[in-house]
């Protein structure tokens, strides 16, 4: 479903509690940025914080998202219950497409939380 939002998502994975990448879709038109390495170690790092962030959740409330804006991509996690999902879309993407993008992306990932 997160696939269909926008032409501009590049990935969506499903990441599990110890950096498993569960499931995914890519955009057929595209070479990864990162290499089959790269990408398990970027998904333990999202594992790894997302437990770490949990230590703030009494005090600041749980995290809904985070969008990160980098040099290549933006990407957006969401945490459902213990499971990640990571989605990157073109660094070229306007913001307001990006606010779209994430309304559009809450109600799907609320409704399986």
């Amino acid at each position: 479903m997160i696939t269909g939002i926008s032409p501009y998502v590049r990935f969506v994975g499903i990441i599990g509690r110890g950096g498993e990448l569960l499931a995914y879709k890519r955009r057929l038109d595209l070479i990864p940025f990162l290499n089959a390495k790269d990408t398990q170690y970027q998904f333990s790092h999202i594992s790894m914080k997302t437990d770490f962030d949990e230590f703030f959740d009494e005090n600041l409330g749980e995290i809904e998202f985070v969008w990160e804006e980098r040099k290549k991509v933006q990407t957006i996690s969401f945490v459902i219950k213990k499971i990640h999902v990571w989605i990157s879309i073109d660094k070229k993407v306007i913001r307001s497409e990006m606010l779209r993008i994430i309304d559009s992306c809450l109600p799907i990932v609320k409704k399986y939380s």
